[in-house]
């Protein structure tokens, strides 16, 4: 696994360099199966196809997520980033508004599961292309 692709996509989605499509063309390139990323830890976790795991701090400053999970607000902030209407750093401010405290995205399975606080979640299907 290479820490340094990794890094490269965190910093990348932060400052907007690349979509969404484009890090997961880059992960799946790496052999990474899927990728944890934690608003509570600032820190995202990502798992290969053959066993190693990475975890990467993540310079953001995440904001505390509300109590209540909306599941129909996530799919709307889903649906802005998807079409450009908001950036990564907004789509994660506005998530975390949401209830979200963390997500995994299983690019196998091409699907991100959404997580609240105690429990509820949401799963968003890859757009199909």
């Amino acid at each position: 696994m290479n820490a340094e692709k990794i890094k490269e996509t965190i910093h990348s989605s932060l400052s907007g360099k690349m979509t969404f499509p484009q890090i997961v063309g880059l992960l799946i390139q790496e052999n990474i199966e899927s990728y944890h990323v934690d608003f509570v830890m600032a820190e995202n976790r990502y798992y290969s196809i053959n066993g190693e795991t990475h975890v990467e701090s993540v310079p953001h400053k995440f904001p505390i997520a509300a109590k209540e999970f909306s599941a129909s607000s996530v799919s709307d902030i889903i649906k802005k980033v998807q079409a450009g209407k908001i950036n990564y750093q907004q789509f994660i401010d506005e998530v975390a508004a949401a209830g979200c405290i963390y997500y995994i995205a299983y690019l196998s399975g091409k699907r991100v599961i959404y997580f609240g606080r105690e429990g509820d979640f949401h799963i968003e299907h890859f757009p199909k292309t």
